[in-house]
């Protein structure tokens, strides 16, 4: 596999490990040089530097130590590194034996994911999800996993103190290895591209989704591989995908999957048809029929060649259906932790959503978006609507923007706003 960006990740096993995730990343992010909550930063110790080598009150006074975002990007220790990514999440124990498995599970997928380059894994000790369930889900994944992770159990420590300089002299340690990665040339069927909608209005079955389907067929036709996610909001157009499965198999554990998941909704008093939100009925789609057949169009007219439930990797080149929520962030969540190693999400109302791991462009469906939230959304296919583009061309354009961000040459806005959305999927009850 190959990876369109390069991170570290700190990942909590437990909720009662997400402060101790918040002191890793205070004390990492910006020392290192990269993207903090904050806008700038106060470099206080160039004051002290100064003061400490006799300089005199105007040349204290005259020092800079305002830095931008940019500047502290600049001064990064490691520069083969794209990031740590800090995973927190509220699960882990208190639910149902099966979530805390499908959060091992999903962990193991970010873990093995081709962004990837290691892991610090925080555990408390006595949790449902534990260390040794995430260490199978990895092995099963990739039998012939190398890659860095650091494990460490708080409950086996001797003070807090102690578990959080270990871990970040080990995780400072795991960062030089992972800095020994260079971006190399690789060809277009290592993309592995998740196809996801959200915030959708009137227009994104006519223009962002379609033409984000021609994208989806011209990478599969170059023997890549794209995911088609949120599967209540296939409800309605289920026929027109299983006639499109390669074969029984693929078509009957499609049909299953949203079989058992419509009747999960349906016995806590919800259903599929109640799938649209208030945004979508007021920009036009008003039944789950309409904004289905919108829906699936990122899923181009390619033929179905494997289809995955929540979690299990992604092995098939081509296109591949994935069971997850219509919940824009707990499915752009699945399809980092099943192997996309990039994203597109269309939309026609603006959402800032990305993902640690995986590159989330934006694409809108109208041009008055585009224009009015230049600052999250990266693609405009709103010349469609205007004429100015067809599907094809418009599908093309996407595919050059995909391989240039995937090159490194383009940044997604999600990105550079240090967007890093990370919700898994509790299909259980606590307890």
């Amino acid at each position: 596999s190959v990876g369109t960006a390069n991170y570290w990740l700190i990942i909590p096993m437990v909720f009662c490990e997400n402060r101790n995730v918040d002191v890793l990343e205070a004390a990492l992010s910006e020392a290192l040089g990269y993207i903090t909550k904050k806008d700038f930063a106060v470099d206080t110790q160039a004051l002290i530097n100064k003061y400490n080598s006799g300089a005199s009150e105007e040349e204290i006074y005259a020092t800079s130590i305002i830095h931008t975002k940019d500047e502290i990007s600049k001064n990064r220790v490691f520069p083969n590194v794209d990031g740590i990514k800090f995973l927190k999440h509220d699960g882990g124990c208190g639910g149902v034996r099966q979530d805390s498995e499908a959060l091992c599970n999903l962990l193991a997928g970010y873990i093995t994911n081709s962004n990837v380059a290691g892991a610090t894994v925080l555990s408390l000790g006595c949790q449902n999800a534990e260390v040794e369930i995430l260490q199978k889900s990895i092995q099963q994944k990739d039998p012939n996993f190398s890659k860095p992770v650091v494990y460490l159990r708080q409950q086996n420590s001797r003070s807090e103190r102690e578990f959080i300089e270990e871990a970040v002299k080990r995780t400072f340690i795991g960062l030089t290895m992972a800095n020994k990665l260079e971006r190399k040339p690789a060809p277009l069927r290592n993309l592995v591209l998740g196809l996801e909608c959200g915030g959708s209005d009137g227009f994104s079955g006519i223009s962002a989704n379609p033409a984000l389907g021609y994208a989806s067929d011209l990478l599969v036709a170059l023997g890549g591989t794209t995911v088609l996610s949120e599967f209540p909001e296939l409800n309605g157009v289920e026929q027109e995908l299983i006639n499109r499965c390669e074969t029984d198999e693929a078509a009957k554990k499609f049909a299953a999957l949203m079989d058992s998941y419509s009747a999960a909704a349906k016995a806590v008093g919800s259903a599929f048809e109640n799938n649209p939100s208030p945004g979508n009925i007021k920009d036009g789609l008003i039944t789950d029929a309409m904004k289905s057949a919108g829906a699936a169009k990122k899923g181009g007219t390619s033929p179905v060649v494997d289809v995955l439930d929540y979690t299990e990797k992604i092995t098939r080149p081509g296109l591949n259906l994935l069971c997850t929520p219509g919940n824009d962030v707990e499915s752009t969540t699945g399809l980092a932790g099943s192997g996309c190693n990039i994203i597109v999400f269309t939309t026609g109302l603006g959402t800032p959503t990305g993902n640690p791991i995986a590159p989330v462009l934006k694409l809108s469906s109208n041009t008055h978006l585009y224009e009015k939230m230049k600052d999250i959304i990266d693609i405009n296919a709103g010349t469609v609507i205007s004429g100015e583009d067809s599907i094809e061309s418009m599908g093309e354009k996407i595919l050059e923007y995909l391989i240039a961000t995937a090159s490194g040459e383009l940044v997604a806005k999600a990105v550079t706003k240090g967007q890093n959305d990370f919700i898994p999927w509790k299909r259980g009850i606590s307890l």
